[in-house]
């Protein structure tokens, strides 16, 4: 079994990026690493060469700032990346820039693809997500952060990067076949000092926006950014992977919230806690058919 990872950065210093962390973490289950690296406004190129490792293949490329609605450059940023896997390899492994695995859910990844291996049904395999806010401390659990995601594929050049590189589907557009990993995928893109996080979001609004939207959405992060505007939070009480400790120690901002504080609608405090007793989530987006 031969597995491939892939991603793509770009001015991963400027906005604090935890790239090195994300490319590393899946490192030991991938037989080789591509990474798409765009032209950038700092070193990235050099930071992923500094990695060191004879497995990562970078790709240098020229993103297409003019391509300004639903993300879209991200989809061909990583299909970029896509298209530089070997071609023998049997699984691709998505990992994006803020992104990173826990060293103990790397076994059961690499059981789903050898268990999967050899049937053709399944497409790609589902990750769970925690999506840290505010500091490593608070995972955000209301209903608007996506609790699933693909990020294992099968070596098949109909799949495609969709939308804004959430996801995946067929070149025509067809949902996934996926079966489920007890693993979960650490989200870090919330979770940087308030004076990055606010050049991030003032610089990726150019992603979803044409220039007179873009504009004046802008004007909202004049100011630091303001972690305490969040709906609502859980503690964290776990353990973060080993190759974030580095940067958990680094920490420079204070971020407090009181997580008995649900700033929801009536409606939304309903389907909280219908999920929170029965799993269920009502109307979850889902990207993917689930195999049973």
């Amino acid at each position: 079994m031969k597995v491939s990872g892939f991603t793509f950065v770009r001015n991963a210093i400027k906005f604090d990026y935890p790239i090195v962390e994300a490319i590393t973490s899946i490192l030991p289950i991938c037989d080789e690493m591509i990474v798409s690296v765009g032209k950038s406004d700092d070193d990235t190129l050099g930071l992923i060469k500094n990695i060191g490792s004879p497995k990562i293949k970078i790709i240098e490329t020229v993103w297409d700032d003019s391509l300004r609605e639903g993300g879209k450059v991200l989809a061909v940023e990583t299909d970029k990346a896509l298209d530089a896997v070997s071609p023998d390899s049997d699984w691709c492994f998505y990992i994006q820039g803020d992104e990173v695995v826990h060293e103990q859910y790397l076994p059961a990844i690499k059981k789903g693809m050898q268990e999967y291996l050899n049937d053709p049904k399944v497409e790609g395999l589902l990750l769970k997500y925690l999506h840290f806010y505010g500091s490593y401390q608070y995972v955000a659990d209301s209903q608007k952060w996506y609790r699933q995601e693909i990020r294992v594929i099968r070596n098949k050049k109909n799949i495609r990067s969709y939308r804004d590189a959430q996801g995946f589907r067929t070149i025509d557009n067809q949902k996934l076949n996926v079966k489920s990993v007890d693993a979960y995928m650490y989200h870090y893109g919330w979770v940087k000092p308030p004076e990055v996080q606010k050049a991030k979001m003032k610089s990726s609004i150019n992603f979803w926006e044409k220039d007179e939207i873009a504009e004046k959405k802008k004007k909202e992060y004049e100011e630091t950014f303001d972690y305490s505007g969040i709906d609502s939070l859980a503690s964290f009480s776990g353990t973060h992977p080993a190759v974030m400790q580095a940067r958990l120690e680094r920490v420079n901002w204070q971020f407090d919230f009181d997580i008995r504080e649900k700033k929801l609608s009536f409606k939304n405090k309903l389907r909280f806690l219908i999920e929170n007793l029965t799993g269920w989530r009502i109307g979850e987006y889902r990207n993917f058919r689930l195999l049973k």
